[in-house]
């Protein structure tokens, strides 16, 4: 195996925090992880690095996973199901998913990271959430290292959440993603956010897979920062949920408070928005910032510190919970 010494992380995440780590491995099968599992049990995991924000030096080995590979397990008139390994590039396999008419997952074109990591925080966009599209995850269990499968209900999803962010946090590590896709009579979601509104400036009245992937790609390119371009890894909180109440008591002093149902009690708020009202969109610190076109994404201008970015969220956190009394959940996991 190929360890490396003394590795700067800059490349490996997409807040391009410029980190090292002590010891760094590159794995592309189940099979090297398994034998590295045989020597090696305390170590960090990166993949796509697209959900992390690096505040400090890693002091032990990274693991690398680089897994590749898609897999059509089977189809009939309907649907079809594909395995796809952890190492694979998200927004590529979307595409790929595409141009090949499978539908379910269109919604979530242009989200950065790996197709190992989307289980982990339930990733999600424009009223889809994956899911809704996944059978299955299989994972490595770090103690023995075997292989185990967990289906959709032992994930047990929730808003940015799964079984892999709580309890079996630290225990595993994901191989590969099931997914049930649909070849014909798929189910369009085009009523979220913004993309009636594109599809109607290009004037498209029945739209296709690549017609709802095209306008989702050129709405979060008009608002959101490219990674490669300026560090950041997209929405930094989860939208809070509040009591229809509390909304109630907020909309007497904020009148065009934006809000989505969630149950008959319950309304979700665009923390964008919170965070917007409380002055800090476009705030540039330096190295670091808000971004100027949205309020939910933290970036690196080029050389921030990490904790310097997680100091900020930090700020605003306090700052929307004095204002509103609503208290914003960090949705990128703070390696500290």
């Amino acid at each position: 195996m190929n360890f490396q010494q003394n590795i700067s992380l800059k490349n490996y995440n997409t807040f391009s925090i410029n980190v090292n780590a002590e010891r760094f491995i590159s794995i592309d099968s189940v099979y090297l992880l398994k034998q590295l599992l045989k020597t090696e049990k305390n170590f960090f995991l990166i993949s796509g690095g697209s959900n992390m924000l690096l505040t400090k030096d890693i002091n032990k080995l990274v693991v690398h996973i680089d897994i590749k590979g898609i897999s059509i397990d089977r189809e009939d008139t309907k649907d079809v199901y594909i395995t796809v390994n952890a190492g694979e590039n998200w927004h590529e396999f979307v595409l790929w998913c595409v141009s090949n008419n499978y539908g379910g997952i269109e919604n979530l074109s242009l989200i950065p990271g790996n197709v190992g990591t989307c289980p982990i925080q339930n990733i999600g966009a424009y009223g889809v959430e994956v899911k809704d599209t996944i059978t299955k995850v299989e994972a490595l269990e770090i103690e023995s290292g075997k292989l185990v499968q967990f289906s959709n209900e032992e994930c047990n999803f929730g808003y940015r959440n799964s079984i892999f962010k709580n309890v079996a946090k630290g225990k595993y590590i994901l191989t590969s993603v099931s997914f049930k896709l649909t070849k014909n009579e798929h189910n369009l979601n085009t009523s979220y956010g913004a993309i009636e509104t594109e599809l109607a400036l290009n004037e498209i009245t029945k739209p296709s897979l690549k017609n709802i992937s095209d306008a989702v790609i050129a709405i979060r390119k008009s608002k959101l920062p490219d990674p490669k371009k300026i560090g950041n890894s997209g929405s930094f909180f989860k939208n809070p949920v509040i009591s229809k109440e509390q909304f109630i008591k907020l909309q007497k002093e904020y009148i065009n408070i934006p809000s989505y149902p969630i149950t008959k009690e319950t309304l979700k708020v665009p923390a964008g928005w919170l965070i917007e009202q409380s002055g800090f969109k476009g705030k540039r610190f330096g190295e670091y910032g808000v971004h100027e076109k949205q309020a939910l994404v933290l970036v690196n201008y080029g050389n921030a510190k990490g904790i310097e970015i997680y100091q900020l969220a930090q700020k605003i956190q306090e700052t929307i919970f004095e204002k509103f009394e609503i208290s914003l959940e960090i949705e990128v996991n703070i390696i500290k």
